[in-house]
């Protein structure tokens, strides 16, 4: 089923008074031309310390109110139509994200910590009101909403009663869920269809609240919500205690370089490395082997990614990326901001989980059982991509066969010269 925010087309007609957009494009580069660019951070490393109110200074609060106390920020639903969001005003290209949340209990009430490109991009976290046992962990590429088969649930103690960190460790080779450390799903850029639907343009974050439940939604995000939400249980609410970003390319800005959506179509404006925190406290959370690893890769990986152009032999050969076009169109964009839930990648799924993910897989990762009733009416996004997920068409210049093509042959012919002579 769709994570949280971008479900069925035609019932977002019916929700757009209710719910917050959290999956929307203002700007799609896929299908408009000089979108403008999407603002950066230059620092590599980010932490948020929620129980501070100066937290959210770099957060919009896109819907409701959004509280701070010693349980961090509050995102409360209390009746009908409330839907508290905020959202990262910067975006990040590759890196590591991590939240420390609480999710919120009640039937139809949808917990979620959603990464979003302007190409519609998509990773997420989402926790449901009724299960208090999993959570769900989905992605999508490039708006696609033909299929709803990427979702998995990997098992989780109490997550409305208990603090967990939830994060995502996103390279352009793969994507990695894990809850407290602990790895749940690692998902191969080449099974999201050879690469064509692996998220990999640069992504802002989306935290957010919202009843899938809600009676006006239709019926299949009613089912995959758990049900219709009950308003005389409300309030309901969820609390978020911490982010923390790594940024594996840090910048002033990402632009677009043509409609392909593809990561070597991305530039790195004004990129610089700097570390800082914004928490008030004097602590930031221990980084592990694995984020020290993507703060090291910082430092160099701007200059390499940003130089890749359909030019660049050199840079290319250091990035294999999908350099086909796509003729997707995009799902669910509604730059109204209604749609509550999330854009699926077309054709089957090469992942493994049991969840209900339903394709075939090479994917690992731990996830028991859940249900997935995508809507029929989820958004359009057919697509008969063309991509592929190999290395650029640039070859790689070797040196060794350079160097005797250019010396070697003169010597030989010389030699061959000086023999005839001697004879």
């Amino acid at each position: 089923m769709p994570s949280i925010l971008k479900l069925a087309t035609a019932a977002l007609a019916v929700a757009a008074p209710l719910v917050s957009a959290q999956t929307y494009s203002d700007c799609n580069p896929l299908k408009q031309s000089n979108c403008p660019a999407d603002k950066g951070s230059t620092e590599s490393t980010l932490h948020f310390d929620f129980t501070q109110e100066s937290a959210l200074d770099q957060w919009k609060t896109t819907a409701g109110k959004v509280n701070t106390g010693s349980d961090g920020a509050e995102f409360t639903l209390a009746k009908k139509g409330d839907a508290p969001t905020i959202r990262s005003n910067f975006y990040i290209w590759y890196g590591e994200i991590s939240v420390e949340m609480k999710s919120a209990p009640g039937t139809g009430v949808v917990s979620s910590i959603v990464l979003e490109s302007d190409t519609l991009d998509e990773v997420d976290w989402e926790a449901l009101g009724g299960n208090n046992a999993q959570v769900e962990t989905n992605y999508f590429g490039k708006g696609d909403t033909t299929t709803y088969d990427r979702d998995t649930w990997p098992n989780v103690a109490t997550p409305h009663d208990t603090f967990h960190t939830y994060t995502v460790k996103w390279t352009k080779d793969h994507i990695i869920w894990s809850i407290d450390g602990n790895d749940v799903r690692t998902l191969n850029k080449a099974d999201a269809q050879g690469g064509t639907r692996f998220p990999q343009t640069p992504m802002d974050i989306r935290i957010g609240i919202w009843a899938g439940g809600d009676s006006g939604n239709g019926q299949g995000t009613i089912d995959w919500a758990g049900g219709e939400t009950d308003y005389s249980q409300a309030p309901f609410s969820m609390y978020i205690k911490s982010v923390t970003i790594k940024n594996d390319n840090p910048a002033e800005s990402y632009s677009y370089n043509g409609n392909s959506g593809n990561d070597d179509s991305i530039k790195v404006n004004g990129a610089g490395v700097t570390a800082r925190s914004t928490s008030t406290s004097s602590t930031v959370p221990a980084t592990t082997s694995t984020e020290a690893a993507s703060s090291t890769e910082a430092s160099t990986a701007p200059t390499t990614l940003a130089t890749t152009t359909q030019g660049s032999s050199t840079a290319q050969s250091t990035e294999a990326s999908s350099t086909g076009s796509s003729s997707e169109a995009s799902g669910a964009a509604s730059s109204s901001g209604a749609s509550p839930s999330s854009s699926g990648a077309a054709g089957s799924s090469s992942e493994s989980g049991s969840g209900s993910s339903s394709g075939s897989s090479s994917e690992t990762g731990s996830s028991s059982s859940g249900s997935s009733s995508g809507s029929s009416t989820a958004g359009s996004g057919a697509s008969s991509s063309s991509a592929s997920a190999s290395a650029s068409s640039s070859p790689a210049f070797n040196a060794a066969s350079s160097l005797g093509a250019t010396y070697l042959g003169p010597v030989s012919f010389l030699g061959l010269i000086t023999a005839m002579l001697q004879l």
